[in-house]
């Protein structure tokens, strides 16, 4: 029972898909869609070269944390909603599973940012839809 409702939450909690491209080539496609859609790329974690610096082998992954200051300027100048700053920047992941497929994760910014109202979640939709129309660019066949 308990394992069902973990699923339920993460299902809904985050959104997973799997690229038509390797690992590399996606990370590479997704790097390309984030510049092009003028979002900052602040920096990419290497998860798979951190832990291997402390002995822990594990597939490739790499956190990408992405910003537009646009929408984080709304939230960031007002004292009242900085509370959510601690989500931001953006993450989006890209990783390898043992199938050797590819995929890219990222957080439900709809279902989180229907909890808040007001300007948070204007921001969050905002930055949710163009997240995905980033992620669905990047899951095309070239």
């Amino acid at each position: 029972m308990a394992e069902k409702i973990i699923n339920n939450l993460m299902n809904s909690t985050f959104i997973e898909n799997q690229s038509p491209a390797d690992f590399n080539s996606t990370v590479d496609r997704l790097t390309k869609e984030i510049e092009k859609k003028s979002w900052k790329l602040s920096h990419i974690y290497d998860l798979q070269k951190t832990l291997d610096n402390f002995g822990k082998i594990v597939l490739p992954v790499k956190i990408f944390s992405i910003c537009n200051p646009d929408h984080s300027g709304r939230i960031l100048e007002k004292d009242t909603e900085r509370i959510v700053s601690s989500m931001m920047p953006c993450r989006v992941s890209v990783y390898e599973k043992h199938d050797g497929k590819t995929y890219i994760s990222r957080m439900n910014s709809f279902i989180v940012a229907s909890g808040f109202g007001g300007i948070i979640e204007q921001v969050m939709t905002d930055s949710a839809k163009e997240v995905e129309d980033i992620i669905e660019k990047t899951l095309q066949s070239y």
